[in-house]
């Protein structure tokens, strides 16, 4: 029997949207309570198609120690995904490129700070800084990854 081709089609698209589905990695974001920006961040990746599961902690500082992230990278979250750190408010799109384009050596990417514009610190009003995703390695070297 012939599938009209509509049904087919959306039925390949369907299957083919299960697939990409699963082979993203979930993000698993360490934050404190009380952060709203880390929340709005967190809307940004499910937005994007992302699966994230939030884990609430006192202090970021001990986790970003734990991951190998540098002090001076250090913002409000940090997010797991794959093998990858990801710290701050790192645009989703950047988080893709990393998982298809792995830098060598790298164990993470990082927005320092919280520049506003960032997805997740988006503000009313207020123009968008313009800010660099940066790369890091085990050894604490970073290079710039994106800029928005």
């Amino acid at each position: 029997m012939r599938l009209p081709i509509s049904l087919l089609t959306v039925t390949l698209l369907v299957l083919s949207g299960c697939q990409s589905q699963a082979q993203t990695p979930t993000v698993t974001v360490y934050k404190t309570p009380t952060c709203g920006c880390c929340g709005f961040w967190v809307d940004h990746m499910v937005e994007a198609g992302f699966e994230v599961e939030t884990i609430e902690v006192s202090n970021t500082a001990d986790t970003r120690a734990r991951l190998g992230v540098p002090d001076e990278l250090a913002s409000c979250h940090t997010a797991v995904v794959g093998d990858y750190v990801v710290e701050g408010h790192v645009p989703a799109e950047d988080v893709r490129r990393l998982l298809a384009e792995p830098p060598p050596e790298a164990i993470g990417i990082a927005v320092p700070g919280m520049p506003i514009g960032s997805p997740g610190m988006e503000i009313e009003g207020r123009p968008a800084q313009r800010y660099d995703v940066l790369m890091f390695t085990r050894d604490g070297r970073a290079a710039v990854f994106a800029q928005h």
